[in-house]
């Protein structure tokens, strides 16, 4: 290894100092204060910003070895071994930890596949590529403080791979957050139609207003949240302005209902809901609600009240392994889903002052006297009869 400095130094400025134009001068040592350029083999292998070793005669290689891989070990060790990920570029090790200290707090818990230090590559995008099949928003470079190569860039535009840069790690990560934020938004409009909140009802006495299709009864809501169609009309007309620009959606998606005590037949799909002759979009626990439901096919259409089911049964949405895994995706409220750290009636009474929109989200745990306990039937309040329908 030899040492290489550059002389001489001239002012340039009050704080700087500029190199002039010249040849290298090789040194066999050199003292402070110098800048120098290192020259040896091997040098691709070495990562900026992690330390640098002098071996002297007395000193143990293999001990001095072993302390230049902590560096790399500890950044290494942020890497989900799960190949699931966004995938970070950064100037300098320590610009590369503060990164992933950042994504891995609790706060953000952003997993990484891959980690680098330098510009971004071609090479780069083409693994970030490999998230487009799995997780379109882990499909997603980084990039702090370093330059993204043209054919890097142009190759992202082609496949689909978001790059963020950034000079900052909070303005890059700001970006990235509100584009996760946009993705998650649209994940939602896709599975509205399949979207199924919690409910238990009770019919109440002398308020069946029609017997069949359109069933019109009166109910009182014991647990959960029934809910028309997110989009519904009296939804548009609150948010006019926000759903100018949205995508059309589809009308008549309103909660499924079923009667359990009656070999779990379907009844249709709740179509409107009134609360003292006001129409709502939904309906939560303790209220008591005017509720139509109509049929969606057929065999729907023929159920009748007096006939198929009684005052005496509980009506209950009609909750699938399907219609789980969209809640768990799309609705999930911290870590109230599998029990953590809010539960049934605490999630709910922690959501009582905000919006409806907010409150649909947060009473997916709103079960108590229903809940059970097998698996995903303690979060939405199944009980073994309905897990055996999945």
């Amino acid at each position: 290894m030899s040492f290489c400095s550059s002389y001489p130094f001239v002012p340039s400025g009050r704080h700087n100092r500029q190199l002039c134009p010249g040849t290298y001068v090789h040194h066999k040592e050199i003292k402070a204060a110098q800048g120098i350029t290192i020259t040896a083999q091997g040098l691709e292998h070495a990562i900026a910003g992690t330390g640098l070793y002098v071996v002297g005669p007395e000193d143990d290689l293999e001990g001095i070895k072993e302390a230049s891989m902590q560096d790399k070990r500890s950044v290494m060790s942020r890497i989900d071994n799960s190949g699931e990920g966004v995938c970070v570029r950064a100037s300098t090790i320590e610009s590369l930890e503060a990164l992933l200290e950042l994504l891995k707090s609790p706060a953000v818990s952003i997993p990484v596949s891959d980690i680098n230090i330098g510009p971004v590559h071609k090479r780069d995008v083409m693994r970030a590529s490999v998230m487009l099949e799995w997780k379109k928003e882990y499909a997603t470079i980084l990039a702090f403080d370093v330059e993204v190569t043209p054919e890097a860039r142009e190759l992202a535009d082609e496949a689909g791979v978001k790059i963020f840069i950034g000079d900052t790690i909070y303005h890059m990560f700001g970006q990235f957050k509100a584009y996760i934020d946009n993705l998650k938004e649209e994940k939602k409009k896709k599975a509205t139609e399949e979207v199924v909140f919690p409910c238990v009802l009770k019919i109440m006495p002398n308020c069946i207003f029609n017997k069949n299709d359109p069933i019109v009864l009166g109910v009182d809501v014991l647990e959960g949240i029934a809910k028309v169609s997110l989009f519904s009309g009296v939804w548009k007309e609150r948010n006019r302005r926000a759903f100018e620009d949205s995508i059309s959606l589809p009308e008549k998606i309103g909660t499924p209902i079923y009667i359990p005590s009656r070999d779990f037949i379907d009844i249709g799909r709740i179509a409107s809901i009134e609360i003292n002759h006001k129409q709502v979009d939904l309906a939560k626990n303790g209220q008591k609600v005017a509720l139509k439901i109509d049929s969606t096919n057929a065999e729907e259409q023929q159920k009748m009240y007096g006939r198929h089911f009684e005052i005496d049964d509980e009506l209950v949405s009609h909750i699938t392994r399907k219609s789980i895994a969209i809640l768990e995706d799309n609705y999930r409220v911290g870590r109230s889903l599998y029990g953590g750290v809010e539960t049934g009636r605490e999630a709910e009474n922690s959501l009582q002052d905000k919006t409806d929109l907010e409150l649909m989200d947060g009473c997916l745990v709103a079960f108590s006297s229903n809940v059970a306990h097998l698996g995903a039937a303690w979060s939405f309040g199944l009980d073994h009869h309905q897990l055996n329908r999945f």
